[in-house]
């Protein structure tokens, strides 16, 4: 399959690569489930882990293991005696719970610039002026699904490109560079994919999360996260002999939903650097209806404010029914990881200088979610993320660019490097 043109000649070698792993690892329906009481959440995803550990196993990478989590890990060994850090390359098999991730059919199609319609289901159209990121890849080739499912790129693309690059690296060991740790984890999507992840085992100095976006993106800052379960309790009774005795919960949540801002604070009215509060499930009963809520700012003072205000809504939504009340609880799910990179410049610099190696400019950016790499860093391994080249994530409408995949793959080759030259001096 003709992969069109690329940076250089290594890109284009490896960009083949990725992608026939890449169309083989979509097809495997890995989507996470925030319900389950399980680890890893679906069973979907220990079998493209156990593909995993054999296609490592068939490259050289003699310690590759499937854990009792549904991690795996492998180790790329050095091809120097010199002392180096030891860099991790980690990204996430789940898929995202938004959108279906069962009977994925990809397709690979070169852009023309033309809205490209997704052949099962034609309501699902890639344009332009919906998605400005495809301006820049006419006369690229892209991979989407059919439209009926998410294609899974985020992050089967980052676990591709990490195939790619290592299966490459251990091709040729004239290439110095330190021990390399793969690690591919499970349930990312639903905030748990460092739950049991240990980094004693998995012994890096410095790690990468391959699980972003735009062509040379670098991201070293995400959110910092809440999570929140508002539960109004109010009073079932028959509907025939009601009055005066009802207290419906579902009518309340109605109304704390209701007071929550909407033309700020809100995903569909923010972006940059402006946080939200973001309700994202409502279930229950007259009796009890628990309303779940993510909460996001850059700030974490500015996040302290948002649940303040949550919290007010919440208390204020049951204030003139006294026979109602309010639970509210909380889960820090990561930090702004930004404050502890900022204390390892280096592992910055090393990936911008990998990536000029693969002939793209770096872009400094922000996430507005979070990854693995945010909890890693918090615990200590200081673990920025590169991109992949997939976008519009957690949609049918998500694609991904080969090109772009193939100068991933070159990054991470080029990153193991930099850390070997840099030890030179």
């Amino acid at each position: 399959m003709a992969v069109g043109a690329y940076t250089s000649p290594l890109a284009r070698r490896l960009a083949q690569d990725a992608l026939e792993r890449f169309l083989r690892y979509v097809r495997i329906d890995t989507q996470s489930d925030p319900r389950s009481e399980t680890f890893p959440s679906t069973p979907g995803q220990l079998d493209l882990s156990r593909l995993l550990e054999r296609e490592l196993l068939s490259i050289g990478l003699s310690d590759a293991e499937l854990d009792e989590h549904g991690y795996v890990f492998a180790t790329l060994p050095a091809t120097t005696e010199r002392a180096l850090p030891t860099v991790g390359l980690i990204a996430h098999v789940d898929t995202s719970p938004d959108a279906s991730g069962s009977g994925v059919e990809p397709q690979v199609v070169r852009y023309d610039g033309r809205p490209i319609v997704l052949p099962g289901d034609p309501r699902q159209v890639l344009r332009q002026e919906d998605i400005p990121e495809l301006a820049d890849h006419v006369g690229h080739e892209l991979v989407t699904s059919d439209g009926t499912t998410l294609l899974g790129a985020d992050d089967k693309g980052g676990v591709a490109e990490i195939m790619a690059a290592v299966a490459y690296l251990h091709r040729h060991p004239e290439l110095e560079h330190g021990r390399v740790r793969v690690a591919f984890t499970p349930d990312e999507e639903i905030g748990e994919g460092t739950k049991h992840f240990g980094l004693e085992r998995f012994g890096a100095d410095v790690a990468y999360t391959l699980d972003g976006s735009t062509l040379g993106e670098i991201q070293d800052e995400t959110f910092s996260a809440i999570q929140m379960q508002v539960a109004f309790l109010g009073r079932g009774v028959h509907p025939g002999s009601a009055k005066g005795a009802l207290v419906n919960a579902l009518k309340l949540a109605a109304d704390f939903l209701a007071s929550l801002p909407r033309d700020r604070l809100s995903p569909e009215t923010t972006e940059e650097r402006e946080g939200f509060v973001h309700p994202t499930r409502i279930e229950g009963d007259v009796e009890r209806c628990r309303v779940e809520l993510i909460l996001r700012d850059f700030d974490d003072d500015l996040l302290a404010e948002h649940e303040a205000l949550t919290r007010r809504l919440a208390d204020a939504a049951v204030a003139s029914e006294p026979r109602a009340s309010v639970e509210v609880q909380t889960r820090q799910m990561y930090r702004n990881m930004k404050v502890y990179l900022d204390r390892h410049p280096r592992a910055i610099d090393a990936a911008c200088e990998a990536i000029r190696r693969a002939g793209v400019d770096p872009i400094s950016s922000l996430i507005r979610g979070g990854t693995d790499g945010a909890v890693l860093s918090e615990r200590g391994l200081p673990t920025p993320n590169l991109f992949t080249g997939g976008h519009t994530y957690h949609s049918p409408r998500e694609w991904i660019c080969v090109q772009d995949m193939g100068a991933a793959t070159e990054t991470i080759v080029h990153l193991v490097q930099v850390y070997a030259d840099s030890g030179k001096r």
